[in-house]
């Protein structure tokens, strides 16, 4: 067993009850947190696309409501043959309550793909110090 198995394990199982009837395109994602609770999100589609929900947002909201706000690492699964990377509004949701250099790992059914730290896949971001004066 890896690190990275209870992660993969939570976001399949998660990517597994995905609904999406429409694109028919499951996802699923998986939180650590610093203190080492993991939280899951799937997507949701909705016949009114702009309301669906991806999985990375539906991971957060989990780990906000078990009390948690920092994202040690993250892992979101989907199928096919290119990566499944966060959209960027999920790379942005991630990005408040993640650091810089905070794993972002990409798996397909058969395992991870590739790893990306949140700079390499939001560079030059807009996070909350931002707004700090």
């Amino acid at each position: 067993m890896t690190d990275l198995d209870p992660l993969f394990d939570l976001a399949r199982q998660a990517r597994e009850r995905a609904y999406a009837p429409y694109s028919h395109f499951k996802v699923g994602a998986a939180i650590r947190t610093p203190s080492g609770a993991l939280f899951a999100g799937a997507n949701v589609e909705n016949a009114a696309y702009p309301q669906g929900a991806c999985a990375e947002a539906a991971a957060i909201s989990a780990m906000i409501l078990g009390g948690e706000t920092r994202i040690a690492e993250i892992l979101v699964i989907g199928e096919g043959d290119g990566l499944v990377t966060p959209c960027g509004g999920c790379r942005q949701r991630i990005r408040e309550f993640a650091s810089a250099d905070t794993p972002i790992h990409i798996a397909s059914l058969k395992g991870r793909r590739a790893s990306f730290t949140l700079t390499e896949l939001l560079p030059h971001s807009f996070g909350p110090e931002n707004l700090m004066t």
